[in-house]
């Protein structure tokens, strides 16, 4: 049995994740390679029920601590729970945000530190880390412009900052594909959804063949 390839996309809010993540799962797939999709937060039910706490418009008093511990505590379950028996199996798996999240959002943007938030997430997760991560990097407020035309996506709470948060949340990312710059592939994702698809796929393909070779 092969060995699985643990692959993440990141990016801010709006840069289209979502979609172009289902949309790779759907050509591995159909190659014939066994593939898990799961997102993060969430993936399992006790993450999904962590995932509604951290993401609830109502919860604007939600400490920034609170917040990085809640999505650490989800990524801890979501982890044991699906990803590594997933990785044992020998599937690839994609992962829609993991551990570079929480250190843009919750370590740079908010403040509390990504060396400190890396710490938290340690504890959480141990050495497990992605083979492979694809970041989409978008203007902010592209992102956001993008969401507010996307009638069938729920606002969610971190959609509801400022702009300038969201501008401190791409300059983490940016921090972080300097410091893993190993893992990180950037994608540029204001590009037609065609050509950030085929570019996406480029870059798994390479990753496959890499670990699979």
């Amino acid at each position: 049995m092969e060995d699985g390839i643990f692959i993440t996309i990141e990016g801010p809010e709006g840069a289209g994740k979502s979609t172009i993540i289902k949309m790779l799962a759907d050509q591995l797939a159909e190659e014939g390679i066994s593939v898990m999709l799961t997102r993060e937060p969430g993936g399992i039910e006790i993450a999904e029920q962590i995932r509604t706490i951290i993401l609830n418009p109502a919860n604007t008093a939600m400490d920034a601590r609170t917040e990085a511990l809640l999505y650490a505590a989800a990524r801890r379950q979501h982890l044991v729970e699906k990803v590594k028996p997933a990785l044992e199996e020998g599937k690839i798996v994609l992962c829609d945000r993991f551990i570079d999240s929480s250190l843009a959002y919750q370590g740079h943007a908010r403040g509390l530190g990504i060396e400190e938030v890396y710490n938290i997430n340690q504890f959480a997760i141990g050495h497990m880390m992605p083979q492979l991560t694809l970041y989409f990097d978008i203007d902010p407020e592209e992102g956001l412009k993008r969401i507010s035309n996307h009638k069938g996506r729920e606002i969610n709470r971190l959609d509801m900052e400022t702009i300038e948060f969201h501008c401190k949340v791409r300059e983490g990312y940016y921090l972080l594909m300097e410091r893993f710059s190993e893992r990180f592939k950037s994608i540029d994702a204001s590009a037609p959804l065609e050509e950030v698809f085929q570019n996406a796929s480029e870059e798994i393909k390479a990753a496959v063949s890499k670990w699979r070779k």
